[in-house]
């Protein structure tokens, strides 16, 4: 039975198509209807009867499924009820407004109101037209006076300034034979422009300017969205010179000017609506009697077929919206389980398994979502704990340089409580104003580069001071990298490069120290011997003046040729320090035998030693540690004598070591009662060749910090301050013991005692 409500319904429906596909046809064609109106009129009363039928047959079978209570039954009623208004209303009010305008109207189409209307729209195009031929006219002849006076030469810029003025498309010069002299506009560019005739000549000769309308003759009105034709007014004005000159040959204004669209529309609308009412106003009877039919042919179709397609669309949704309805109670209900489908082929069938697959598809993504919180805040916790790590420092800026988050490695490279200023600014932290000007600067030229040359990061090493001051021997280099992240954030990590640059230069001291060494040691012998050579053999055969000078000046190059050798040689050890060999040393034994080699009746400055009993033996190599501490005390012993002499007062040495309250360091103490360190001295102390002896070489500090970067000691230099004034300086060593790993943290809780 369904098949066969489905194949009727199709028939009848493929039937009213091709009748309303006829009665369209026949509506734009009158013979065709005339001819065929018996025949249509024929199929469309046997098709509404058909509907007629089937219509109370759907009807009965809907009255006795609502008197049997099945349930659905008055959903689909309501269904097919609104179906039907919505297309039985409509249409009978549309062929009652649409029958009576077409019965009372037509007649008033072609009233002598209407034909005068058309005749007036004519006169008015025209006059319009007119008007603009000549308001274009008088302007070309005010224009031509511009040229008067106007060589052939010069007449193109003139041409151009009365383009614009006009807002012309074109200006021409002509001369009085039909030569063109000079043009502005896209007319210059062609090979034969349209000449002005001798007729249009004769008459700018009489009336001194002429226009006339192009592009409307014989067009008809184009059809919808055709292009409409292009017009235009052509002005010709007659170029008076100055004067009564009869000999030269008068010149012609020719300027273009488009008419507007919407005028050219409107005319060939005008004109067209005339010739479409004349004809018509001949057959207007069989125009109504046309219209009137096609409307109600078309209305018997139209609600025929909409009541029966609301029965058939109601049958048809209610089923659906049932199971739908109550798989919408279930899941409103948290019940994700699956709901009931219809197996039908049609989009609504489709949509009951749709939506039992969408109700499959919850349960599976309410399982996945809560398996993949707790994947999430496990990679959450990860990434924190992988950041607080890093021995990098991560800061995540925005835009405006605001803190959004740090880790723990950026407070200990940029040795600033980073965290607590999270969500201020960077520049706001201590001593981190010159540093953050540069990174937002880094970032700004970041911005440009990444548009120009789609980088997508940038690099660059910074030198800091945490003291704030550009003097402090405290320096931190760092390496920075900065990127952009999603959601116009920064990300800026650095690394503490400061040992890396350390050993760098120390590495190119080195190579300079072996070259210096290797070109100086060569001559220095050949020098003394020469020296020794010319005092022996000249020895006795100089008069007594000329020996005395002779011994002297020999003695006085063997003096300094000895002292290069000594400088060399020091150059040589700071290039050839051999790698240090690292095992257990009793640091306090290695300093009580060096103390030996300086005897206190010897010695012309006191020394005193303090020694922590409780300090286990250090990871080093004993050797390059007694050379540490001979170049310490040979120093401190220079610089207090040299201040005691100068002031006065007396000095001493003080040699220490401490194990640090962690018991994972022993810290080496060497102090002096000298004149301390300038502070650009201070900043430099390490570097080869700097010191403030006058015969120092100043690799003395260079070789102990390469010593202590071999055994991955910390060295810091520092002048002591007693009552605010400057009491000597200060050099310490923090040893690794000799149980812990070479690579342990050299930074302990009194890596930074305080100095008495």
């Amino acid at each position: 039975m369904r098949w066969a409500i489905g194949a009727i319904a199709a028939l009848v429906t493929a039937v009213g198509l091709v009748l309303m596909f006829l009665l369209a046809q026949a509506t734009n064609n009158r013979d065709f209807y005339e001819r065929n109106y018996a025949r249509l009129f024929g199929i469309n009363v046997v098709v509404a009867a058909i509907l007629v039928l089937v219509i109370g047959w759907v009807a009965f079978r809907l009255l006795r499924r609502l008197k049997q209570g099945k349930f659905g039954s008055r959903l689909l009623i309501n269904l097919a009820a609104i179906f039907a208004l919505v297309g039985v209303v409509p249409g009978v009010l549309v062929y009652v407004v649409s029958y009576q305008f077409v019965a009372r109207s037509i007649e008033s189409w072609f009233d002598v109101k209407v034909e005068g209307a058309l005749d007036a729209g004519l006169n008015l195009g025209r006059a319009t037209l007119d008007s603009l031929s000549d308001e274009l006219a008088n302007k070309a002849r005010i224009a031509s006076g511009q040229l008067a006076d106007v060589p052939d030469a010069s007449a193109g810029l003139v041409l151009e300034r009365i383009r614009d003025q006009l807002g012309a498309t074109d200006a021409m010069l002509w001369t009085g034979n039909g030569q063109l002299v000079a043009g502005a506009g896209a007319s210059r560019f062609q090979l034969s422009p349209d000449r002005p005739t001798p007729q249009q000549l004769r008459q700018v000769r009489a009336d001194r300017a002429t226009a006339h309308i192009e592009g409307l003759d014989d067009v008809q009105s184009p059809g919808p969205g055709a292009k409409l034709p292009v017009a235009s007014v052509r002005a010709l004005a007659l170029v008076q010179r100055q004067g009564f000159d009869f000999n030269t040959e008068p010149r012609f204004l020719e300027v273009t000017l488009p008419l507007p669209q919407a005028v050219v529309s409107n005319a060939l609308a005008v004109q067209e609506a005339n010739r479409e009412y004349q004809e018509r106003a001949l057959a207007r009877e069989g125009l109504r009697r046309m219209y009137i039919g096609t409307l109600t042919l078309t209305l018997f179709l139209s609600v025929f077929g909409a009541v029966l397609l609301a029965v058939l669309f109601g049958n048809q949704l209610a089923r659906p919206l049932l199971v739908l309805a109550d798989g919408v109670r279930q899941v409103a209900g948290g019940d994700l389980r699956p709901t009931a489908v219809l197996q039908g082929r049609d989009e609504l069938g489709g949509l009951t398994r749709s939506f039992a697959v969408m109700t499959q598809q919850l349960a599976d993504a309410r399982g996945v979502v809560e398996k993949t919180m707790g994947e999430l805040d496990a990679a959450r916790s990860n990434l924190q704990t992988i950041l607080d790590n890093l021995t990098s420092g991560v800061i995540v800026l925005d835009k405006a340089g605001l803190m959004r988050s740090t880790n723990p490695g950026a407070t200990r490279v940029l040795r600033a409580p980073l965290a607590a200023y999270e969500g201020e600014h960077l520049s706001d932290v201590p001593g981190l104003v010159e540093f953050a000007h540069n990174v937002q600067q880094q970032f700004d030229d970041f911005e440009v580069e990444r548009l120009q040359h789609g980088l997508d990061h940038w690099q660059h090493a910074f030198e800091l001071h945490p003291g704030g001051d550009a003097m402090s021997q405290d320096t931190i280099n760092i390496v920075a990298r900065g990127a952009e992240l999603p959601g116009a954030d920064r990300l800026l990590v650095f690394d503490d490069i400061s040992e890396i640059v350390s050993a760098q230069r120390a590495q190119a001291w080195g190579e300079v120290a072996r070259r210096l060494a290797h070109e100086i040691k060569n001559p220095l012998t050949p020098i003394q011997l020469s020296a020794e050579r010319l005092e022996m053999k000249l020895s006795g055969k100089v008069a007594q003046p000329e020996q005395a000078i002779l011994t002297k000046s020999v003695k006085t190059i063997v003096d300094q040729v000895d002292a290069m050798k000594r400088l060399v040689n020091e150059f040589r050890d700071y290039a050839r320090l051999p790698a240090a060999d690292l095992k257990p040393v009793d640091l306090n034994g290695l300093v009580t035998d060096v103390l030996h080699l300086y005897p206190s009746e010897n010695a012309p400055i006191a020394q005193r030693s303090e020694l922590d009993e409780r300090c286990p033996p250090i990871r080093a190599d004993e050797q390059q540690i007694r050379q540490v501490i001979h170049n310490l005390l040979q120093n401190a012993q220079d610089a207090a004598e040299a201040n005691a002499q100068r002031t006065g007062k007396p000095a001493e040495v003080v040699i220490r070591t401490r194990l640090s309250d962690s018991g994972q360091r022993v810290r080496l103490t060497v102090q002096d009662s000298g004149s301390g360190f300038a502070e650009n001295i201070l900043k430099r102390a390490f570097e080869p060749y700097v010191t403030t002896k006058s015969k120092g070489t100043g690799l003395g500090l260079a070789v102990v910090k390469k010593i202590a970067d071999e055994h991955g000691a910390r060295i810091e230099l520092s002048n002591r301050i007693v009552d605010g004034t400057v009491a000597g300086a200060q050099v310490s060593l923090s040893f690794a013991l000799a149980a812990q790993p070479l690579g342990a943290v050299a930074h302990t809780e009194d890596s930074k005692s305080s100095i008495t």
